[in-house]
C-alpha cells in the first residue's frame, strides 16, 4: 500500500513539474488519477505545440482566446486528444476540476486568457469538452494533426459552442444588446449568450 502511494506521489510530482499552472482541484484530480495525469501531460505538450504554432487555426476560426471559436477549438481539441487514450469518465472529472479552479480564480479576480472567468464561460467549456469526447472516441487512431483538421471543420459546422458577440469583440446578450461588462465586475453571472460555433460575428 505504501509503495503504491509513494509511486502515485512521484507520478504526481512529475505531472506538477509541467510549466502549465495547475489549480488545487486539478492537483487533487491528478493525485486520484496519476497514470491518466501523466498521459494528459504528455498529450498536452504536443497539443500546445500545434495550438500555439499553427497559424491556420486562427485564420480558419478567429482570434478570441476567451469565449470565441479559438477558445472552443482549444477545449474540443485537447479533450478529443485526451479521449483517444484516456477514459471519458476520468476526463470529465478533470474538466470539472478545471472549472472549479476557474471559479477560485474568479473569487480572486484573476484572469484566464485575458478575462476573469464567469458562469457561462464554465458552461461553454464543459459543453465543448463533451464535443471533444465524442470526436476523440470517434477518431481513436488519427494523428493529432488530422484530429486538429477534423475539429476545425466541426467548429465551422456549428457543432461546438461560443459566446455571442460583435465582430469587435464586445459581448452581446441573447436579444442582441451590447453587454456593459463594467456593470458586472465581481459578478459570477453575466447575461452572455451561448450560440453554435458557426455563428457569424456582425458589426
Amino acid at each position: 500500500m505504501l509503495k503504491n502511494t509513494l509511486f502515485a506521489f512521484l507520478l504526481l510530482l512529475t505531472w506538477l513539474s509541467s510549466a502549465q499552472k495547475r489549480s488545487l482541484p486539478e492537483w487533487l484530480w491528478a493525485l486520484s488519477h496519476p497514470f491518466a495525469a501523466l498521459k494528459v501531460k504528455k498529450i498536452s505538450k504536443e497539443c500546445y505545440r500545434i495550438y500555439t504554432t499553427d497559424k491556420i487555426i486562427i485564420t480558419e476560426l478567429d482570434h478570441f482566446s476567451n469565449g470565441g471559436k479559438l477558445d472552443a477549438f482549444r477545449h474540443v481539441f485537447f479533450m478529443a486528444a485526451f479521449s483517444q487514450k484516456i477514459k471519458i469518465k476520468k476526463l470529465r472529472k478533470l474538466g470539472k476540476a478545471h472549472e472549479k479552479g476557474n471559479y477560485k480564480q474568479f473569487l480572486k479576480s484573476s484572469v484566464e486568457d485575458g478575462e476573469v472567468p464567469d458562469s457561462l464561460s464554465s458552461v461553454m467549456d464543459l459543453k465543448n469538452n463533451e464535443v471533444g469526447f465524442v470526436n476523440g472516441t470517434e477518431n481513436k487512431t488519427v494523428s493529432l494533426e488530422n484530429l486538429r483538421s477534423i475539429i476545425i471543420t466541426k467548429i465551422k459546422a456549428g457543432e461546438a459552442f461560443i459566446m455571442k458577440r460583435k465582430i469587435n469583440g464586445l459581448y452581446i446578450d441573447c436579444s442582441g444588446a451590447i453587454i456593459n461588462t463594467a456593470l458586472y465586475k465581481g459578478k459570477w453571472t453575466i447575461p452572455k449568450c451561448l450560440v453554435p460555433s458557426d455563428y457569424v460575428y456582425k458589426d
